[in-house]
């Protein structure tokens, strides 16, 4: 979720890392351990000569079994205090699925089921998916550790360039800012474009800053498959999801668009219902955001992660890179206080640990657009969730989660997990909005100059040429558009003070109405100047 970084995108592909650390900081009493980063795992709860006796698994199948039977009254809650149309759940246990389900449906004012078979868009939930491709693409745990070597990718320090590796980048330690290149994406930019101007990000420490990055993790992912000699698609369906029988999911969103049976994006209306206003393409991102599946091929995958890397007796990927990605890499979050812990991120998993040391491995996805997910495993207790819905986020996906553990841990839920995901989502999204009131210009605002003072091309390295164009014969500051981005984009212009313009954003990293304001033959567009390099500086063309 957010980082130090303002214009980090919260809801965007979230992944979620600080709001899931800061709920199992809350419920510590819930998680539990990986296996070793070996096909030793099993050794892992014996006593060890170097130090105290490993965590063993404390669940009875009692007490999930009552989890499993209350989800039907959960999911049909949350859906009803949320609004949101659809949802699917797949519960395993001791490499057995457990629970399947779908509610609601597919699309509001089409009466199509949501079933387990129903293909959504899982958002950042791809991270962990992308992970285990990776996992099954490498031969050795080391081999994360080799350098990433992609054409016309690069970062602003050269020697970083030279040393940065899959796994710095797959953990968000590569030093880039939260989110960089989203903005890009949302301008239209294809993949190549966003991954060739990465240079221009300034980097924080290397290895020892951890900032949420789409864009960095997908061009690790990419060098991987380019060095397989295949397409991201390509190495997807072959190492894992041909082989695990992952039979509708697909990485390209026109495999998505193609699935007959596909659960619609939705974003909620002002009065509180939901409509399927917008369609979210993330291509450019496919190996961070762009998987999509259904709760059945997940509880395949989850089957797979709990097993070790094995599936039906078949080894798919090899155990020892595959438990690679479930150990720590970089400190995400902070200790929120004296009795609360550090969270963690792997290679794709968010990771946390409770006070007997056992280890949750867990990852949310979001699109503003439409999408919110969750999938949460506890390995010792060989036990995993996930759960899909078609709305944006409203915190659906992860209470469903949370409460699941609560009651297979305490018999009930221990908090209104709901109310807590869903404000610190809103909490989140209000964060980003410009703290200027632009739809109310200031008691005594100057007047806009004439438009030939505004009009004509900029051009920022970063973000491209932008184009302020004015409409022949209106009054001065009020025919003016923005244009952005390879399409490009058109933005109408409306006067605020002085120099002072704002436009309404769109797109899945959208903050409502936001600032452009020209000086001295430069533009800024205030959402796209907010991170560290002020990228959203333009300058006029000569």
């Amino acid at each position: 979720m957010r980082s130090s970084h303002p214009r980090a995108r919260t809801l965007g592909t979230a992944g979620a890392a600080l709001l899931l650390t800061m709920a199992t900081t809350v419920t510590a009493g819930l998680t539990s351990t990986a296996a070793a980063a070996t096909e030793a795992a099993k050794a892992t709860t014996a006593p060890s000569r170097d130090g105290p006796p490993q965590p063993e698994p404390t669940l009875t199948d009692a007490q999930v079994d009552k989890a499993v039977a209350a989800l039907d009254a959960t999911i049909t809650d949350l859906m009803h205090r949320t609004g949101v149309p659809g949802v699917s759940v797949a519960v395993v246990r001791h490499d057995k699925v457990v629970y399947l389900k779908g509610f609601g449906v597919r699309r509001t004012g089409d009466p199509a089921k949501v079933g387990p078979d129903t293909v959504f868009q899982i958002a950042s939930l791809s991270k962990p998916v992308s992970s285990t491709v990776v996992a099954g693409a490498l031969a050795d745990p080391a081999d994360w550790d080799r350098r990433v070597e992609l054409p016309g990718f690069a970062l602003k320090d050269p020697w970083v360039t030279d040393h940065v590796t899959a796994a710095d980048l797959f953990s968000h330690r590569s030093g880039l800012p939260d989110h960089a290149g989203d903005l890009l994406e949302d301008l239209g930019y294809d993949q190549s474009y966003i991954l060739g101007h990465l240079r221009e990000e300034p980097l924080a420490p290397f290895r020892a800053s951890y900032a949420y990055t789409n864009f960095g993790l997908t061009a690790a992912a990419e060098a991987v498959a380019r060095a397989k000699g295949v397409s991201w698609e390509k190495l997807s369906q072959d190492t894992l999801f041909k082989p695990a029988g992952m039979t509708r999911t697909s990485t390209t969103f026109q495999a998505f668009q193609a699935a007959p049976d596909r659960a619609a994006t939705h974003m909620r209306n002002a009065d509180g219902t939901w409509s399927p206003l917008s369609v979210r393409d993330p291509d450019a991102q496919a190996p961070a955001g762009g998987v999509s599946s259904t709760a059945r091929d997940l509880s395949r995958w989850m089957r797979l992660q709990l097993s070790g890397g094995t599936l039906d007796g078949h080894r798919i990927v090899p155990a020892a890179t595959l438990a690679r990605t479930h150990l720590p890499e970089i400190v995400s979050s902070q200790p929120a206080g004296p009795t609360g812990r550090a969270g963690f991120y792997g290679l794709g998993w968010n990771v946390s640990y409770d006070d007997a040391g056992r280890l949750r491995l867990g990852h949310s996805g979001a699109f503003a657009l439409g999408a919110n997910t969750n999938v949460t495993m506890l390995p010792l207790e060989q036990l995993a969730i996930v759960v899909l819905t078609n709305g944006a986020p409203a915190g659906l996906a992860d209470a469903a989660a949370f409460d699941f553990f609560d009651t297979a841990e305490h018999g009930k839920p221990t908090a209104d997990w709901l109310k807590l995901f869903s404000s610190f989502y809103a909490r989140s999204e209000d964060a980003l909005r410009s703290p200027t009131d632009y739809a109310h210009p200031p008691t005594g605002a100057k007047p806009a100059r004439q438009d030939s003072a505004y009009a004509g091309t900029y051009v920022s390295p970063y973000y491209g040429k932008l184009t302020v164009s004015a409409e022949p014969g209106g009054p001065a500051g009020q025919g003016l558009t923005l244009s952005l981005g390879p399409k490009p984009l058109r933005f109408p212009l409306t006067h605020y003070d002085g120099d002072t313009f704002s436009f309404e954003t769109t797109g899945e990293n959208a903050v409502g109405r936001t600032g452009v304001t020209f000086a001295d033959g430069t533009v800024r567009v205030e959402y796209l100047d907010a991170g560290p390099g002020h990228l959203g500086t333009f300058t006029r063309g000569r």
